[in-house]
This record gives structure tokens, C-alpha cells and sequence, in this order.
């Protein structure tokens, strides 16, 4: 029974604009939050949180301007340059700095590179001091976008590397509980220590089949 599972650079100095941070964040707080407002253009999962808030009102103006999967990627290349940079993770976490520096800074570091949508996120986030929930806001806009494509995340877990056979069995089965409508995508992984049988999961739901666990349920009959 199934149950709960750029690069870029800074710049050396802070070029802090006060008058530019006073008047962006509001208004990119004010765009999303008009955006957020069409039924039409919500997310069709529900997550919570502070960093949802911000990525479900983003994906609400993105969707509004036709623009998700390049809010997407773009959201996707910051990952990639946070995940690379640590001067940028160091911007991200600096408390000391002013919520007028760094919507500044942000604002200098996107330039005009990117679409208003993901400006006015990013420098909303840094006029509410949650440059620090970024990625975590990444990676919900990227749940909100598998939902909107029909995608399933599903790890399965084997003592054995599993057959292409074997791997296109469990994609049709876990296809049937999920949807054929749906599209999942299957990580594999090898774990001798399960000794047999098979780990799922998928989404939130976790299924253990390994011979392990049925050894150790067995131990405690026993015993």
C-alpha cells in the first residue's frame, strides 16, 4: 500500500540606488500579485510556503504574459550560476546588506538579460529580504511547470541494475496509477543493500517491495 518522498560575476561594489530599490520593489510586488489574480492562469497543484507564494505568483504572471518555459529557464540558468558562484550565494545570504542594496544589485546583475517576469520575482525577492528562499523558489516554479506538463518524478530502487524490459514494465504499471495522460519520468537507482525486490517512489507516496524489509518484518515476527 502506497504511502508518504548565472555564471556570473558581482560586482566588486555595490552601486546601492535608494530612490530605484524604493520604487522597484513595490511595483514588482504590485505585478505579481495583479497577475496572481486570473483563475485562469493558476498553477494546477497546490503548494505551500513562503517560497511558494513567490513562485506561485510568478508562474501566475508568466502564464499571463505567455512566457513559462522561458521564466523557466531562466530561473534554471540563476540555479546553475547560484549552484557554481559562491560570490552569488554570498549575495543571496548576506544579511548585512540593505534591502535597497541589493534590489540594487539584482537589478544590476539581471540587467536586461532577463524577462520583466523574472525581474520583478527576483527583485521582489530582494526587497523583502528573501534573496536567501531563491532556489527553494526555483525549485517550486519547476513543480508548478512538471504539473502543468503532465510530469511524474519517480526514483525506483533496485539491488540490480534493472533491463530495459524490466524499466518499460514499471513505467506502464506506474503509468496506470498515475495517468496515461501523464509522462513519468523514472530515475533509477542501485542499492545492494535492499538485497531484492523493489523501492518506489513517486511524488509523495513511497512503496517498499525489497527483500530487506520483508527479512526484517519477518526477524520481528519471530522474535
Amino acid at each position: 500500500m502506497f504511502a508518504r518522498t548565472i555564471s556570473t560575476r558581482l560586482a566588486p561594489t555595490l552601486a546601492a540606488s535608494r530612490s530605484f530599490a524604493k520604487a522597484a520593489a513595490p511595483k514588482a510586488a504590485a505585478t505579481s500579485a495583479s497577475s496572481s489574480s486570473s483563475p485562469s492562469h493558476q498553477p494546477l497543484i497546490k503548494i505551500f510556503g513562503i517560497h511558494a507564494r513567490y513562485a506561485n505568483a510568478a508562474y501566475s504572471a508568466a502564464s499571463k504574459a505567455n512566457l513559462l518555459d522561458k521564466v523557466e529557464g531562466e530561473l534554471n540558468s540563476l540555479k546553475v550560476a547560484h549552484d557554481k558562484s559562491p560570490a552569488l550565494q554570498g549575495f543571496f545570504n548576506n544579511p548585512t546588506l540593505s534591502r535597497d542594496q541589493k534590489v540594487a544589485q539584482m537589478s544590476e546583475i539581471l540587467g536586461k538579460k532577463y524577462s520583466d517576469t523574472t525581474n520583478n520575482l527576483m527583485v521582489t525577492l530582494a526587497g523583502n529580504a528573501r534573496l536567501n528562499e531563491t532556489m527553494k523558489v526555483v525549485e517550486a516554479f519547476g513543480e508548478l511547470m512538471k504539473a502543468k506538463r503532465g510530469e511524474v518524478d519517480a526514483v525506483i530502487t533496485s539491488a540490480e541494475p534493472l533491463s530495459k524490459a524490466q524499466t518499460d514494465s514499471i513505467v506502464a504499471a506506474l503509468k496506470l496509477k498515475v495517468g496515461k495522460d501523464k509522462k513519468v519520468t523514472l530515475e533509477s537507482v542501485v542499492n545492494p543493500e535492499i538485497l531484492g525486490g523493489l523501492q518506489v517512489s513517486i511524488g509523495d507516496q513511497f512503496l517498499d517491495l525489497s527483500s530487506s524489509t520483508k527479512i526484517n518484518e519477518y526477524s520481528a515476527l519471530i522474535s
